[in-house]
């Protein structure tokens, strides 16, 4: 493993978008998005509090591990972090982590404590002056830890491009981001790319912006608005497809929350949409292990209680909390999500008992599909069991 502070070229040029509203393509071609969301970045944004809406800075309070680890970061790291959420799940000792746009570093310090001196903390950014906050208190950072070695490195490259910047296939076992893949101008390849990229049975775990509609093209334009975490927010429909094109079947929301706009020029570009940081929960499963709807075969899991800061419950997504030591009927696409034939890295906290020899139907207690708060959209999340 390189060291935390190794620094790779360039991925070269960006990404082509076709430019439709359905996509968000940007300011402009791939290139000027691009360089927008660096200059915004780097030079408008001295920190956090710049920001003209809530969209980079929404989420609710991490768990009291997440906080505590928090505290020990940098003051720098902090105060240049611009997210959405805590896309930072536990019980993830010994894991290999890659962050999409990791910015100044942030989750990436948190993770590196999480997973210990047996795993790994990859960030990827394309801002320079971001990189250089994050690799500046990682030897530090992980020696205050206990660490022997660095865990930490960041490389200088474009999320669609995860192969320029040297990320095999199969390689990583949790993929995360925060609020960061609003900013793509090509976000199917963004999608595309973590689940080449995640063993089977892991996970893209990730915080971002919504939108309750599709955002006009003219808005898109604005390289402002595109900066504040906003016009390149996708329709959640969009998104879903998006996720399953990618083999992502059965999105699944684990927390949701509205985005607070505080400029009034914003507020009238935007008009009646409405705007949401969502934390979904994406798992690379075993070919037809998720199937479209949600199905019974006669299955139970119980959690084991092992996962730090989850001794008594475990949530799952917004549908599914599981109680330590208590039998609970799943659908098959929960059953294999939690670990059914030790597909999934949830595996080793959850015993799951039965398999798909008999079919009885559609799993009975299958909730609606999540959706963000009203006004909603008619079909987000269709198909999930969530």
């Amino acid at each position: 493993m390189a060291g935390c502070c190794a620094k790779t070229e360039k991925s070269g040029a960006a990404p082509a978008t076709n430019g439709t509203a359905k996509v968000n393509g940007g300011p402009g071609s791939g290139d000027k998005t691009f360089a927008a969301v660096s200059d915004y970045y780097s030079e408008v944004l001295k920190s956090s509090k710049d920001l003209k809406t809530g969209a980079c800075t929404a989420g609710g309070a991490p768990p009291p591990r997440i906080r505590e680890i928090l505290s020990t970061v940098p003051d720098e790291v902090k105060d240049k972090f611009y997210g959405c959420g805590a896309p930072l799940p536990l019980g993830i000792e010994g894991l290999h982590v890659l962050d999409l746009g990791s910015g100044s570093g942030r989750d990436c310090y948190v993770c590196s404590a999480l997973v210990g001196e047996e795993g790994s903390v990859t960030g990827v950014d394309m801002t320079d002056s971001q990189n250089e906050v994050a690799r500046r208190h990682a030897e530090s950072f992980t020696q205050s830890m206990g660490h022997s070695r660095c865990n930490m490195k960041f490389v200088t490259g474009h999320i669609e491009f995860l192969d320029r910047a040297n990320i095999a296939d199969d390689s990583v076992d949790l993929v995360i981001s925060n609020c960061v893949v609003n900013l793509s101008p090509d976000k199917p390849r963004v999608i595309q790319e973590a689940f080449r990229v995640l063993r089977p049975g892991g996970e893209l775990h990730f915080s971002d912006v919504y939108a309750s509609r599709r955002v006009p093209a003219h808005v898109q334009r604005d390289e402002v608005i595109w900066g504040e975490c906003i016009a390149g927010a996708l329709y959640i429909n969009d998104f879903c497809d998006i996720a399953k094109q990618a083999g992502f079947a059965d999105p699944r929301i684990l927390h949701q929350g509205p985005v607070a706009i505080n400029d009034k020029d914003i507020q009238e570009a935007v008009g009646n949409i409405s705007f949401y940081s969502i934390t979904f929960r994406l798992f690379k499963l075993p070919r037809g292990a998720l199937e479209p709807q949600c199905e019974d075969y006669g299955q139970f899991v119980q959690y084991k209680g092992t996962i730090e800061g989850h001794k008594h419950s475990y949530q799952l997504d917004q549908g599914h909390v599981f109680e330590t030591g208590r039998r609970t009927a799943v659908c098959g696409n929960t059953a294999a999500m939690l670990g059914e034939g030790g597909a999934s890295w949830l595996s080793r906290h959850f015993e799951v008992t039965g398999d798909r020899s008999t079919h009885f139907g559609p799993f009975p207690k299958a909730a609606a599909p999540a959706q963000p708060p009203a006004p909603p959209p008619s079909t987000a999340a269709a198909g999930s069991c969530c």
